[in-house]
């Protein structure tokens, strides 16, 4: 009798997946409902994007601010039927964010619940995620535009509530499932994705390719970096300075202050977080966190570089935990071209 051992994954192996192929992973993060006609009055308080060009049956994403102006979670920002949701994408817990939200002014017609009793999300990502997004609609699912939110359907559960939204995180063509019957929601998924030739998957080769898309913010958080340093400007709307919490204290970018910088570095190196950047010898910048080493081409690492020593296609160093130097090279972001982008949906 033979006996047959699985063969434990590895985080290349999920990279790959996520690459080539599909790769579908659980949602941990705390679903939050918000309900009432002043809904939108709530949700300005504390995004950085006003609500007043939502749209229905669509996800956005959104920067929410501390008081003093520093970053406290990049969220998703469902509109589905008479309910906004929202759904962290940085690494938040559920107390943080329901002492986040009780600061909020809630009077009016507006109701919150985090992690409504039931509820929970499955997503699925890589360029053959459109072929199991197929399975939970009844219609073309290339018809699902991006940033688009549809009903759904869970196979196993004729009664389940289900909305399938086509957001992701990778760069990949990308889709999440967010379900009042989580767990059979997720088997459904799970069972899609496989029947396409893709497997569950991790978090660490997830987070390799959300790094190499330009988010390693969702794996690594904001590393107590403001918003200009950790190059998140772009998710601040600008003309409402004073109307959301901690925008008084907003920094504008410009080219003479730090910033949150991408470097290449030889595969197998290893860098520790706090490890000095230098230029010809003389410190430039401080490492942040290193992406996990899934690509056997390169390693990636992130850090806080002075200008001008963030522009790209510089040649820096550090030294590596083995305590030797080791060239980096400042590099532009995404760091590799998406299979989606050369795949269409059929």
């Amino acid at each position: 009798m033979t006996t047959t051992v699985a063969v434990p994954r590895t985080a290349q192996d999920d990279y790959t997946t996520v690459r080539t192929a599909i790769g579908v992973y659980r949602i941990s993060s705390p679903l939050v409902r918000v309900s009432g006609g002043d809904r939108y009055t709530l949700l300005d308080q504390f995004l950085a994007k006003s609500s007043e060009y939502v749209e229905p049956d669509s996800v956005r994403e959104a920067l929410a601010l501390n008081t003093d102006g520093t970053p406290f979670a990049i969220v998703l920002h469902f509109e589905i039927g008479d309910d906004s949701w929202l759904l962290p994408r940085t690494p938040i817990t559920t107390e943080a964010l329901r002492s986040y939200l009780d600061e909020l002014d809630t009077t009016g017609d507006v109701t919150v619940e985090i992690e409504p009793e039931g509820w929970g999300a499955t997503a699925f990502e890589g360029p053959r995620a459109w072929a199991a997004a197929a399975k939970f609609v009844e219609f073309d699912v290339s018809g699902l535009t991006l940033h688009g939110v549809t009903e759904s359907s869970v196979p196993s559960d004729p009664t389940a509530l289900a909305h399938l939204a086509r957001v992701g995180t990778t760069g990949e063509y990308g889709y999440l499932l967010i379900s009042n019957a989580p767990e059979a929601a997720h088997e459904a998924a799970v069972a899609a994705v496989l029947a396409e030739g893709g497997a569950e998957v991790g978090p660490e080769g997830l987070a390799r390719v959300q790094a190499e898309a330009g988010m390693a913010v969702y794996a690594a958080g904001f590393a107590g970096l403001p918003v200009h340093e950790a190059d998140l400007a772009w998710m601040i709307d600008w003309n409402r300075i004073g109307e959301f919490t901690g925008s008084d204290d907003l920094v504008k970018p410009t080219t003479e202050l730090a910033r949150l910088t991408a470097l290449a570095a030889p595969a197998g190196t290893a860098f520790a977080a706090g490890t000095e950047v230098t230029a010809g010898g003389q410190g430039v910048g401080t490492v942040l966190w290193q992406a996990p080493s899934a690509n056997p081409d390169e390693e990636l690492v992130f850090a806080l570089l002075n200008a001008p020593f963030w522009v790209p296609g510089l040649e820096l160093a550090a030294q590596n935990e083995d305590g030797a130097e080791s060239p980096l090279r400042t590099v532009t972001l995404p760091r590799v071209i998406a299979r989606s982008l050369t795949t269409r949906i059929s």
